[in-house]
C-alpha cells in the first residue's frame, strides 16, 4: 500500500522545480532473455516497433516527470499512457504478460494499473484523455 501511496503521489502536478542544467532522459532499456519475445511483446500491446537491433523510438510526453523514493528494494520504473487502463490489461495476458495490479481509481489523482512482462519487468499504466493528459477521477466533494 505505501507503494500505491507513493505511485499516486508521482502521477499528482507539482510545481515546476528550476533545472536549468539538469540532465535530461534520453534512453531507456527494457531487458530480458530472448525466449521472452519483448521485441514482439511490446510491438503487439503498445505499437512500438524495434529494430532488427532491438533499437525503437517512442513518444514520450514533456516535461517528463519523475520521483526519487525510499524504498528498501531498488526499482526503476516507466509507466505508459494509454486510453483504458483496463483494456490494456487484457492485452498485456492476452500477449503473455501478467497483471501486477489491476486498474484502479484514486479519486482526484490517476487511474493506474501495473503489469509485468513476459520477462518479468514491470511496467506501469496511467489512463490519458485523448489530449495526452492523464484522467483525473473527481476527488471526493468537500463540503
Amino acid at each position: 500500500m505505501k507503494r500505491l501511496v507513493w505511485i499516486c503521489l508521482l502521477l499528482l502536478p507539482l510545481p515546476s522545480v528550476a533545472q536549468e542544467s539538469a540532465a535530461p532522459i534520453v534512453f531507456f532499456d527494457i531487458a530480458g532473455p530472448a525466449s521472452a519475445g519483448l521485441d514482439k511483446f511490446y510491438m503487439d500491446v503498445f505499437g512500438w516497433k524495434a529494430g532488427p537491433d532491438g533499437n525503437l523510438r517512442v513518444e514520450a510526453q514533456s516535461p517528463l516527470l519523475g520521483l526519487i523514493r525510499v524504498e528498501e528494494m531498488p526499482e526503476t520504473l516507466i509507466y505508459i499512457g494509454v486510453e483504458d487502463v483496463e483494456a490494456k490489461l487484457e492485452e498485456v495476458t492476452a500477449n503473455g504478460g501478467a497483471v501486477d495490479f489491476p486498474r484502479l481509481v484514486v479519486p482526484g489523482v490517476v487511474i493506474l494499473g501495473m503489469f509485468r512482462d513476459p520477462a518479468g519487468n514491470r511496467v506501469g499504466l496511467v489512463e490519458m484523455d485523448s489530449d495526452g493528459t492523464a484522467v483525473v477521477p473527481p476527488g471526493p466533494s468537500t463540503q
